[in-house]
């Protein structure tokens, strides 16, 4: 999260992401013989937030934002849960009666485990998270475009003073870094699926200097356009990348 975070994520842990972020990720292990695979349940949040009712006990969200990103490591219960539902892939009869009720204790697993915090943000329908997320969403739509924080802010019924310091601590980027983000990962998406050239893509998604676009792609991929683009057509990931 940020150009300047990592996190390591392997078969023994479980990653939640609360926002929409733009993440970059690598499979380091992996072969025809024994294939990455991974499993994704999107969050009910209306689920999520009855579970929070049924649980009177649990207390409300703390002050402030968390991390937008949390990895952990897979508690046997939560491992269970997920392994039941995978099973009811090949019984589709048998899953439409108990495959909401396994999703059910994943939710439960996470609510009462380690990102238990997280996970409350997430119900909450008025928290910061909420509205930080809101804005995420406008500016995903409007990146290519000029942006403030000001605007920004707004969109998600904050001071702009508060807005830039929840974002920063949920994202680990500023609001300008995480439209550069979108920006630069479009752009290598276009250059690798449509084959468009650096200053094409570049101006695509908002750039008016291609020497500033060539700065701040190599600063984000470790290398300049072109040559980020033809190592990963050597290397087989354009898949990845778009």
């Amino acid at each position: 999260m940020g150009a300047d975070r990592a996190f390591d994520y392997d078969a023994s842990k479980f990653l939640v992401v609360s926002l929409d972020l733009p993440l970059i990720g690598s499979v380091i292990e992996a072969s025809p013989e024994r294939p990455y695979l991974c499993v994704a349940v999107e969050i009910d949040v209306a689920a999520l937030g009855e579970l929070m009712l049924d649980r009177p006990e649990a207390p409300a969200p703390r002050p402030g934002t968390p991390p937008a990103i949390g990895v952990s490591t897979i508690e046997p219960g939560l491992l269970d849960a997920v392994a039941r539902l995978l099973r009811l892939l090949d019984s589709p009869a048998d899953a439409r009666v108990l495959a909401p009720l396994a999703e059910r204790e994943i939710l439960y697993r996470l609510l009462t485990g380690e990102q238990a915090e997280m996970m409350r943000h997430i119900a909450g329908a008025d928290t910061r998270l909420s509205r930080i997320s809101r804005a995420i969403a406008w500016l995903k739509d409007h990146y290519a475009g000029p942006c403030s924080v000001e605007a920004l802010a707004a969109e998600a019924g904050m001071s702009a003073s508060t807005f830039h310091e929840h974002f920063k601590a949920t994202t680990a980027m500023s609001p300008l870094q995480y439209r550069t983000q979108l920006r630069l990962q479009e752009a290598r998406r276009l250059m690798v699926a449509d084959s468009l050239d650096a200053a094409s893509a570049g101006f695509r998604v908002g750039y008016d200097s291609p020497s500033q676009f060539s700065r701040d792609y190599r600063r984000t991929f470790g290398a300049p356009p072109a040559r980020d683009v033809a190592r990963l057509r050597d290397s087989g990931l354009l898949a990845m990348a778009a």
